[in-house]
């Protein structure tokens, strides 16, 4: 991908005759009547416009912002205005250098051609389409780490840059620290720059966004980044002052964390919003020739393909729930929407049908399984299923003792042999042991759920009980058989791995506790337990659940959530992973898939709100704001 040049350019006139008229200067401190910051940023924002003040401005303290390559912010007039008055040798040479590169016309920034490719980098995968142009991709983020190593002005300097190269670069595996971020660790970075004065909404969603790649708890430097542009932005929001249009965004970013983000929503919300006049930075604005309207009809044919194929795999799956009978269960939910939403929204390429089917299909059986032992059945219906689970490939030898468990048995047995033999063909092996493994745990988890609730047992310790839960939480009969469909061969020994089961472990834990917090006070009704209760009862010592007891063990169990989503996410974007990295983002995919599900309430609690997102994705057409190349 060649990105092109700038646009927007001034003359080379232009830059070497700043005004210098006392009406020029005072105008310049009246344009932004509710800057913010302080003394510093004001200082600052006023050396950044200096070609505007021409013998008011106090040049040598400008000449103290001076950069590595001679200039001054990289801005091409602000040099020239200095070096009219101030003789230096290295602004100079800086000018000279632009007269070589150019012929006429400057850049109003130069360089500033990292920041730009990251902007595309950006764009490209907000949009969907990035998987088009990953050696490009590729070329930016290598030379954008090189620049990050090498702790290059150009990058490292300004803000927005830094911040939006840390993410994408951790994001995308490269092994960096959060050490050059340290510089804007205390919110004065902020309010003492040229961000600060402007009172920056954009760089302060680029910090925001950055801090919550984060992979430990101990990593203070991201913990305080997120915790004052939070403040910063949630202040913003309050006084009213933001222009209508970058409104939306902050509310979604604060709202949604990153973690909690399906990328096919995300898509359709950025291409629906897209803005083809190209990217900004401080007092550069400009636009990279046509490449916007492009990537804005590539997007726009590449959502609308893809939702026609979402489309096709929904009618399948209806009518596999007919011809596997799920729709005869009365107590069972049987959502075929909703779960191939949660499969599309994170696996959203056309070539990954068979991986979105598996997903949905095996996401619909768990959960009947689930309303199997949680509600819908007698005890004999449970202990009938859970034999039929364990004999697998002798099931013949047990009878069933109800249509409901012939039904459910049936579905998940046959499907999962489908899904097997259409893994064994990506594979090259057999991997029905393995997914045949993953269910006879969760089912049997399931069922000590089930023998808890019954005989009222309390566990002794949470590691008692998180031994059952992780695997009744059943996400490792979902994700397991998806991994082997990506793509990339997955041998015995990689998902025997350490690296693999601390994926599966970390992902369940997520879920889990997720779902805990969620449905602690259903649960108490009903005499169940789950981690929420357990830490409970711990606090109060009494065996009652006070309020304050309730809120401290919930905050505990948050904290648990954060530390296992933190190590999955750590686990998976490493570069150095034996499993391959297709396959590990499907434990990330349902990670957040959870994250969302259970942002606000237990999602299968409130279909509207999900039957919404669902449509979004599948059914709802795209709105696209601006005008696609060669429409009419």
């Amino acid at each position: 991908m060649d990105v092109p040049p700038f646009s927007c350019s001034m003359p080379a006139q232009a830059v070497v005759q700043p005004s210098s008229s006392h009406h020029d200067a005072t105008h310049m401190l009246r344009i932004l009547p509710d800057a913010g910051g302080t003394i510093l940023a004001k200082k600052a924002f006023m050396a950044y416009v200096s070609e505007g003040l021409g013998s008011l401005q106090d040049w040598d303290q400008v000449m103290s912002y001076q950069m590595k390559n001679g200039s001054l912010f990289n801005s091409p007039s602000t040099t020239a205005a200095a070096a009219i008055h101030i003789y230096n040798d290295r602004a100079l040479d800086y000018l000279g250098s632009l007269a070589t590169s150019f012929d006429g016309p400057v850049p109003a920034m130069y360089p500033q051609n990292l920041y730009t490719q990251l902007c595309m980098v950006d764009t490209l995968e907000n949009t969907g389409i990035s998987m088009n142009f990953a050696c490009e991709i590729s070329d930016i983020l290598d030379t954008a780490y090189r620049c990050w190593m090498q702790n290059e002005e150009e990058l490292m300097l300004d803000m927005s840059t830094c911040a939006k190269a840390f993410r994408l670069l951790r994001m995308h595996g490269y092994d960096i620290t959060s050490d050059g971020m340290a510089q804007f660790v205390e919110q004065s970075s902020f309010d003492d720059s040229i961000h600060g004065y402007l009172n920056d909404t954009k760089t302060l969603l680029e910090l925001y966004k950055a801090s919550q790649i984060c992979f430990s708890e101990d990593d203070l430097i991201l913990e305080n980044i997120g915790s004052w542009s939070a403040k910063l932005l949630k202040h913003q929001l309050s006084s009213k002052k933001l222009s209508r249009s970058v409104v939306p965004e902050v509310e979604y970013n604060l709202k949604f964390p990153l973690y909690a983000t399906l990328e096919r929503l995300e898509h359709k919300r950025n291409i629906e919003q897209f803005k083809t006049e190209g990217f900004h930075l401080l007092k550069s604005g400009y636009s990279v020739s046509h490449a916007t309207e492009e990537i804005l009809a590539l997007a726009v044919e590449e959502f609308r393909s893809t939702q026609c194929l979402y489309q096709e795999e929904l009618q399948y799956l209806k009518r596999w729930v007919a011809e596997v009978r799920l729709d005869k269960l009365k107590f069972a939910r049987v959502m075929p929407l909703h779960t191939l939403f949660s499969a599309a929204a994170t696996m959203f390429p056309a070539e990954l049908s068979e991986a979105r089917i598996a997903w949905s299909q095996n996401s619909l059986l768990t959960t009947v399984a689930d309303d199997l032992l949680d509600s819908g059945g007698s005890r004999e219906e449970m202990e009938n299923f859970i034999a039929l689970i364990d004999k697998w490939d002798k099931h013949s030898e047990i009878a069933f003792c109800s249509e409901n468990v012939e039904i459910v048995f049936n579905a998940i047995y046959n499907t999962n042999k489908q899904i097997a033999a259409k893994a064994e063909q990506v594979q090259n092996r057999s991997i029905m042991d393995h997914i045949t493994e993953l269910w006879q745990s969760g089912m049997r988890c399931m069922m000590t759920e089930a023998k808890w609730a019954t005989n009222k047992y309390v566990p002794a310790t949470m590691e008692e009980y998180m031994l059952t839960a992780e695997d009744s939480f059943v996400l490792g009969p979902i994700v397991c058989p998806v991994a082997y469909l990506v793509g990339p061969k997955l041998s015995e020994e990689v998902v025997r791995s350490e690296e693999y089961m601390q994926m599966q472990k970390n992902m369940s834990i997520v879920g889990r506790l997720l779902n805990d917090v969620m449905t602690y006070e259903k649960e108490i009704k009903t005499g169940k337990v789950n981690s929420v209760i357990l830490r409970a009862l711990h606090h109060s010592g009494d065996g009652s659940f006070h309020e304050e007891a309730i809120e401290v063990a919930k905050e505990e169990v948050r904290k648990a959530i954060q530390a296992s989503r933190r190590e999955l996410q750590r686990l998976v974007v490493r570069d150095d992973g034996v499993v391959p990295r297709p396959c590990r983002e499907v434990f990330w995919n349902m990670s957040k898939v959870v994250s969302i599900f259970y942002l606000e309430e237990d999602a299968y609690c409130t279909p509207k709100e999900m039957m919404s997102k669902a449509n979004a994705v599948i059914f709802d057409p795209l709105r696209v704001m601006a005008p696609l190349p060669f429409s009419s």
